[in-house]
C-alpha cells in the first residue's frame, strides 16, 4: 500500500466512525445480539454499549475537577484513533499521516454517558 492509500484509508476509518457517532450505530453493525439486549437489530445502541470495547478514556476536567469532555480511544497500534467530545472530533494517527472529522450530532449519548462516568469516580 502506497502513502495515498494508507492516507485515504485512515481518512476513511476516521469518517466512518464519525458517521457512526451522529446517526448511531445499530447492534446489527456492532455486532451485538439484539435479542440479548431485548431489543430490534436496528435499534442504535446506548452509549454504555458502545464504551465498552473502548481501549482507554480520557477525562478532561476544570481546576476544580468538573467534567468538560473526554477522549476516548476507539483503535490502537495501527492506526490509532481518538474521538474527542469536547471538540466533536473523530481524530486518527498512523505514522506520520493524521485524519480527522467531525461529528455533528452524538446519537449515542457517549458525552454524557463519559459525565456520568467521570461522576462515579
Amino acid at each position: 500500500m502506497n502513502d495515498i492509500e494508507a492516507k485515504n484509508r485512515l481518512q476513511s476509518h476516521v469518517d466512518q466512525i464519525a458517521e457512526h457517532l451522529t446517526i448511531g450505530l445499530t447492534f446489527e453493525q456492532a455486532g451485538y445480539d439484539a435479542e440479548e439486549f431485548q431489543s430490534e437489530p436496528d435499534d442504535i445502541i446506548s452509549g454504555y454499549d458502545y464504551l465498552t470495547d473502548v481501549l482507554d478514556i480520557q477525562y478532561i476536567v476544570d481546576g476544580e475537577g468538573n467534567y468538560i469532555a473526554a477522549r476516548i480511544l476507539v483503535a490502537f497500534g495501527g492506526p490509532n484513533i481518538w474521538i474527542n467530545t469536547q471538540t466533536k472530533t473523530v481524530e486518527g494517527y498512523w505514522y506520520g499521516d493524521s485524519a480527522f472529522s467531525s461529528y455533528y450530532d452524538d446519537a449515542m449519548n457517549i458525552d454524557e454517558v463519559c459525565n456520568e462516568l467521570w461522576a462515579c469516580k
